[in-house]
């Protein structure tokens, strides 16, 4: 592990199998749905086509690369920004945008296929943007994202629950850094999250846990509860782990205090250390 890297064990992140993919979005049936309600995901190739991944690849790294006028939600991966022997696009770590600039700039947050999935994994409620952003681990050293629960950063009821989606546009291995889970502790409820290298549970409740890598090639998509425990280690790998993640809430969902998510969430006044 690069050493400007925080230090972690990396028995954190042990998988030991890669999650199903399935072949297309036309085989998102009945069972898979059902899938994800157990397990907390799906993954489903060709949700992207080869020339849409293009496109997106061309968006991404134009705003990486600060060539869009009016925009500035770059932010750099600390663990590489200083090292010269990255190119400038291989220093961003993420994209900000709100939803408005998701679409102004084309990303496919309103893609049908998209929508189509994620409309179904919420049983038919009609899906509302609520986060967009694209993910660059940077090759030779991008930097970890501990593990954690999206929800707890979402000031959103537990009811109201989110479905992000993950879009490889590059292909995303253990090599490079892919986002691993843990299946099915969606159903286990909120945990508790402490400031320790990010906001994220901690680390002795995952040591000992063995997790699913979400290998995914490009034009893959992950679908994951925002319950679901999730991590990305670090990428030592020569190779570039580009990705588009969007979340989307159900259209008539109520919104929470930030107090009313850290009663939740945070670790004040329990009694617990990490």
């Amino acid at each position: 592990m690069p050493a400007s890297n925080p230090a972690y064990d990396p028995a954190l992140y042990h998988p030991t199998r890669a999650a199903h993919v399935l072949p297309g979005p036309e085989t998102v049936d009945d069972d898979a749905l059902a899938f994800y309600r157990e397990q907390g995901y799906l993954a489903v190739a060709h949700v992207l086509s080869p020339d849409e991944v293009a496109d997106e690849i061309e968006r991404v790294e134009d705003l990486a690369a600060g060539e869009i006028d009016d925009y500035d939600g770059v932010q750099l991966d600390q663990h590489v920004a200083d090292n010269q022997a990255h190119a400038a696009s291989d220093r961003v770590r993420k994209l900000w945008l709100s939803g408005e600039e998701g679409r102004r700039f084309g990303l496919p947050v309103d893609h049908p296929t998209i929508l189509g999935i994620v409309g179904r994994l919420m049983s038919g409620n009609t899906p509302a943007l609520f986060q967009t952003m694209a993910l660059l681990k940077p090759p030779r050293g991008g930097g970890e994202k501990p593990w954690h629960q999206d929800h707890a950063y979402f000031d959103v009821p537990l009811e109201d629950r989110i479905v992000g989606v993950w879009i490889a546009l590059d292909a995303a291995t253990v090599a490079n850094g892919c986002m691993q889970l843990l299946p099915g502790q969606h159903r286990d409820g909120p945990v508790v999250h402490f400031k320790r290298r990010d906001w994220q549970i901690c680390d002795a409740n995952i040591l000992g846990q063995t997790s699913v890598a979400a290998e995914l090639p490009p034009g893959a998509a992950l679908f994951f509860d925002s319950l679901l425990p999730h991590g990305t280690p670090t990428n030592d790998s020569e190779q570039r782990r580009r990705a588009m993640q969007f979340h989307y809430a159900p259209a008539d969902a109520a919104s929470w205090t930030p107090e009313q998510r850290m009663e939740i969430f945070g670790s004040e006044g329990r009694g617990v250390s990490c």
